[in-house]
């Protein structure tokens, strides 16, 4: 017959191939798209809090600092600890005579926390001589109010 080959001549199947090359492709496409991704997350040392929005703001590096968050029951946090007024203070003074005066620390509080509370945590950051301070906020999205 004109045009066959000569496997399809002698009555024998045509044996199958695995392409690995596509797969290797696919699996490089899937790792580059985690590492992406996980790269851009920020992750807080801090407890969960629901973040106020901000149309200004910026990624921050947590590293060699501390998180104080104000939940929206008005309660202070040291990282992960919920701590009274006076082991924040304590914390606080022994945060700054370690780091000396690189001392960092990110203020994350809830938006339903009241201000008076925030201001209670600026005060005694400034009163511990810690200059240092971001406060964590969401990304506005785009074209929200």
């Amino acid at each position: 017959m004109a045009g066959s080959s000569s496997a399809a001549s002698s009555g024998s199947p045509k044996k199958a191939r695995i392409e690995i090359i596509p797969l290797i492709d696919v699996v490089f496409f899937l790792l580059a798209t985690f590492v992406l991704f996980t790269l851009s997350l920020n992750k807080s040392n801090g407890v969960s809090v629901k973040l106020p929005q901000s149309a200004t703001s910026e990624s921050r590096d947590p590293a060699g600092s501390h998180t104080v968050s104000i939940t929206d029951e008005n309660a202070l946090a040291w990282d992960k600890d919920m701590v009274s007024l006076d082991e924040f203070i304590q914390r606080l003074q022994q945060f700054k005579a370690q780091a000396g005066p690189d001392a960092r620390l990110l203020i994350n509080g809830d938006e339903a926390a009241l201000f008076s509370s925030a201001r209670y945590v600026l005060d005694e950051v400034r009163k511990a001589g810690i200059s240092k301070v971001l406060i964590e906020t969401r990304v506005l999205p785009a074209g929200g109010k």
